[in-house]
């Protein structure tokens, strides 16, 4: 039986599935298993979540777009693609770069394919699209024979641990790192997108006209796992009943404590990464409860002591 040799840092026990998406009828994806082995086995996914951006899909345009404000320089790599080629995160200079972690077997990833080849073809020089393959490396010739029948026009890149690792797992597939002409990764979109999605966040980072909104926010781990130290909420997870102070140091427990799932995670960290993980949403539970009853009972009030009124006079 075809094993698909996935090293990835984020790991599950049991797999699960999820779908994310914009267009209706296209967001499966995909679950990539977490546990790093040469022998992990992905399965499709089962779960359809909602989807997303309903307005954006109807009207076929972007009408926001939102960019990373503290975004984070690229992780470099060199490494040689399936035709032999070179290919460095140093050639990026001044071009916007779509990173798409991709897999011949995985059917959404093989539906967007004709997407970015469409992309590359019309904004050429001015964007780079980068296949990372998650097939088998033994897998290479099927990878090359997909490519020809596709007509893929950008390198194609076999997977490796180190590139896996240091773009901070990847929870499913297909997912698509957006990194701006500054070689800074300012987005990251896990499921299948139409290719207005791209085209808008393409022709914003190159200064072109678009009709949206550009809006920032902050990476506290949407992007880059390493960043969730700066979240100040994570899904699923119920801060009202804890002050502001409580709720610091309930975050900072998630983010030195590991869950036990087996993704080798921190609690805030797997619960970015896959908020369908029971076992650390359970654990982030107790976290908050542990603090909130450990929480000291605010000091009583003094009693007050009753005022005394001076003795009126009745003088005349």
């Amino acid at each position: 039986m075809k094993k698909s040799f996935i090293f990835v840092l984020a790991a599950v026990a049991g797999l699960a599935g999820i779908a994310i998406g914009i267009a209706a009828g296209r967001s499966n994806l995909i679950r990539v298993p977490k546990a790093p082995s040469a022998s992990a086995r992905v399965v499709p996914a089962h779960t359809t979540a909602g989807v997303r951006n309903v307005a954006a899909q109807q009207s076929g345009q972007m009408q926001v777009v939102r960019l990373a404000s503290n975004p984070q320089p690229a992780p470099p790599f060199l490494a040689r693609d399936i035709d032999g080629n070179v290919v460095s995160t140093a050639e990026w200079k001044d071009k916007v770069v779509l990173l798409n972690f991709w897999a011949t077997w995985c059917p959404p990833c093989r539906e967007e394919i004709p997407e970015l080849v469409d992309l590359q073809g019309r904004y050429k020089d001015r964007l780079q699209v980068i296949g990372i393959s998650m097939d088998d490396p033994e897998d290479v010739r099927a990878v090359k024979k997909f490519a020809v029948q596709e007509g893929v026009n950008y390198p194609i890149v076999m997977a490796s641990r180190e590139i896996i690792l240091e773009y901070g797992g990847v929870p499913a597939l297909p997912t698509s790192f957006v990194v701006n002409t500054e070689s800074k990764v300012v987005q990251k979109h896990v499921g299948l997108y139409p290719t207005f999605v791209y085209e808008t966040e393409v022709r914003s980072l190159l200064g072109m006209p678009v009709e949206a909104t550009v809006e920032t926010f902050k990476d506290e781990g949407q992007i880059f796992l390493k960043n969730a130290v700066l979240a100040t909420s994570l899904p699923d997870v119920d801060f009202k009943d804890l002050t502001p102070e409580l709720k610091k140091i309930a975050l900072k427990r998630m983010n030195s404590e590991s869950c036990d799932c087996g993704c080798r995670l921190t609690l805030a960290q797997c619960r970015i990464n896959d908020s369908l993980c029971p076992i650390s949403k359970k654990l982030a539970a107790k976290v908050v409860a542990e603090v909130s009853s450990n929480a000291p009972t605010p000091a009583s009030a003094p009693s007050s002591a009753p005022t005394t009124s001076s003795p009126t006079s009745n003088q005349q």
